[in-house]
């Protein structure tokens, strides 16, 4: 089912496929959290991707509820928005050998993926309530929610200290 073809006829089409879509952008996530913590420097970072790590996983539990409730089918559709975003971070933190400007570079790649996923569960969350389905809504806004709260937590630690030692 791609973007815009006649495979998405409805808004419910559309729903599933955008969950569909976060669904798989979740797993990858998941799949790419270790590589950060593995390479983050500093402390605090290192220990905010563990934390993550461990909202990503419930994340994909609370997905699979609303694929559940919404009767759809639980898979993920490639999404090749976040695997550009997530190899993109792979490349420029290959790239950094100095350990405070890799640790900014981290910041920024990390928050680049949770943009993303913010617009994706803001839009979902919409649509839901458009489609009715507030059992689903509420879950996808609990992601919503760690993921802006996770998002807030990076920049106190962009600008709190680590951008600076990076300079």
């Amino acid at each position: 089912m791609g973007w815009f073809t006649k495979d998405i006829e409805t808004m419910d089409d559309l729903f599933v496929h955008t969950l569909q879509d976060i669904y798989y952008a979740e797993n990858q996530i998941k799949k790419s959290l270790p590589d950060m913590i593995d390479k983050a420097t500093s402390p605090e970072l290192k220990q905010g991707f563990q934390n993550h790590l461990q909202q990503t996983e419930g994340h994909i539990t609370r997905l699979q509820q609303v694929f559940k409730q919404h009767g759809a089918e639980e898979k993920g559709v490639t999404c090749p928005a976040i695997d550009g975003i997530l190899s993109e971070a792979s490349d420029i933190a290959g790239d950094v050998a100095d350990k405070q400007v890799l640790d900014a570079a981290l910041i920024a790649a990390a928050q680049a993926v949770e943009h993303y996923e913010i617009t994706r569960y803001g839009t979902l969350v919409a649509w839901a309530k458009q489609l009715g389905r507030e059992d689903c809504a509420s879950l996808l806004q609990q992601n919503l929610d760690e993921e802006d709260a996770t998002d807030k937590k990076l920049t106190k630690l962009a600008t709190g200290s680590i951008n600076r030692k990076a300079a």
